[in-house]
């Protein structure tokens, strides 16, 4: 792994830095921004060019489960800030489009669009983008959180639910399908489609995401179509 996909180690440190003013600020935004300043993997994206320390997570989950491999096709939904597409680009995937609702700065090798998943003409839109069926469909989408964890629960598995149908409609045969959960205990409807259209479906938590994050990773692969 080269230095620039390189995620922090275990044991590292991040340096120790103080938030020179709190001017304005509430403590909640104080806290919040004292630890963004003080995050190894925040700290590690700034040095390494990547747009969000999001990017680590999809570092370390290509690591465990060979993800990425030069010449796939790459489809990254609720792609911004656009870290996840940066790190699709630079494992060697031959075709990448990133889409989400937000304006997404340019990357060098990726196609943007601004634009809706659930519309019904964005299946073929993408197809026509690519060129190709997609060989990876990636979803690090996650919606506004309530404080509420039974509700955000069931928020997150009804957005993956939809990236999984699109998924379905746009994955070329022995594809994968990586999307962000919370725990909570509420994923059958979702498991079991995957369960039946995928050779292998199972979970993970990467380093980098926050120990006190309920968030987790699904990843499916093999996709029987």
């Amino acid at each position: 792994m080269s230095r620039a996909t390189r995620p922090p180690t275990g044991g590292a440190r991040a340096e120790n830095v103080a938030l020179r003013s709190a001017r304005g600020r509430s403590p909640s935004s104080q806290r919040w921004l004292t630890r963004q300043l003080n995050d190894p993997y925040v700290q590690a994206a700034q040095r390494d060019g990547w747009r969000s320390r999001a990017a680590f997570k999809l570092i370390e989950l290509d690591a465990r489960f060979s993800l990425l491999k030069p010449g796939l096709a790459v489809v990254d939904l609720g792609a911004a800030p656009g870290g996840w597409t940066q790190v699709a680009v630079r494992r060697g995937a031959a075709s990448v489009v990133g889409l989400d609702l937000l304006p997404i700065a340019p990357i060098a090798g990726a196609m943007l669009i601004e634009g809706d998943f659930t519309d019904p003409a964005m299946p073929a839109r993408l197809a026509e983008t690519l060129g190709r069926p997609a060989d990876l469909v990636l979803s690090d989408m996650a919606p506004n959180t309530t404080g509420h964890a039974a509700t955000d629960h069931l928020r997150i598995i009804a957005l993956a639910e939809q990236a999984l149908a699109f998924a379905f409609d746009i994955l070329a045969p022995g594809g994968a399908f990586v999307a962000k959960v919370f725990q909570g205990g509420a994923e059958r409807d979702l498991l079991l489609p995957m369960k039946r259209a995928f050779h292998s479906v199972r979970h993970a938590k990467p380093p980098a995401s926050r120990a006190q994050s309920a968030e987790l990773y699904v990843i499916a692969q093999g996709y029987r179509r």
